[in-house]
């Protein structure tokens, strides 16, 4: 039996409503906050990444830098291009094929597909504390641990325990 592995789905931060492209769309000021404060809650946690997917849209990264920045990480994000248009089986497919060494793993993305995920994913055996924040959305900044006792490469729906949510509202 393995040992637990966490993963970490974070919405993206609240984001400028618009740019040239809805990929160039830039954080808010208050997305900066947000940003921030998930990643300080997250260093709260004791939660530290060994790898990160991210999608490669600019609100994104710009979340990602951010939070990690206030959360004391050093971990490179793998920056996917597919991930801004990917759906839940797509991301979980990007999961899937993570380091099998990672213990933990940060998702940081979009929605509907991270709302989804985290819905899918949830085998209702977590503590779920905060859960009751996600009824029916998934907002920005938002993030949700999950503890999964399998391989990443088995990862499928109905198969981790959420066991924390966060809502950053700046």
């Amino acid at each position: 039996m393995t040992s637990p592995h966490r993963l970490i789905v974070v919405r993206h931060a609240k984001a400028e409503p618009w740019a040239p492209s809805d990929a160039e769309r830039e954080l808010a000021p208050r997305g900066r906050d947000d940003a921030a404060a998930a990643g300080r809650w997250l260093a709260e946690q004791g939660l530290s990444p060994d790898a990160a997917l991210v999608s490669a849209a600019v609100r994104t990264r710009q979340t990602w830098a951010l939070m990690s920045a206030a959360a004391g990480w050093t971990v490179e994000p793998d920056l996917d291009e597919g991930l801004y248009t990917a759906g839940p089986e797509t991301a979980l497919d990007l999961l899937r094929a993570v380091d099998p060494e990672a213990g933990t793993v940060v998702l940081l993305g979009h929605n509907p597909t991270v709302a989804y995920l985290v819905h899918l994913l949830d085998d209702g055996t977590g503590a779920r504390t905060g859960a009751e924040e996600l009824t029916g959305d998934f907002p920005t900044s938002a993030v949700a641990v999950f503890e999964y006792a399998g391989e990443w490469v088995d990862l499928d729906l109905g198969s981790a325990a959420l066991t924390a949510v966060h809502i950053a509202r700046g």
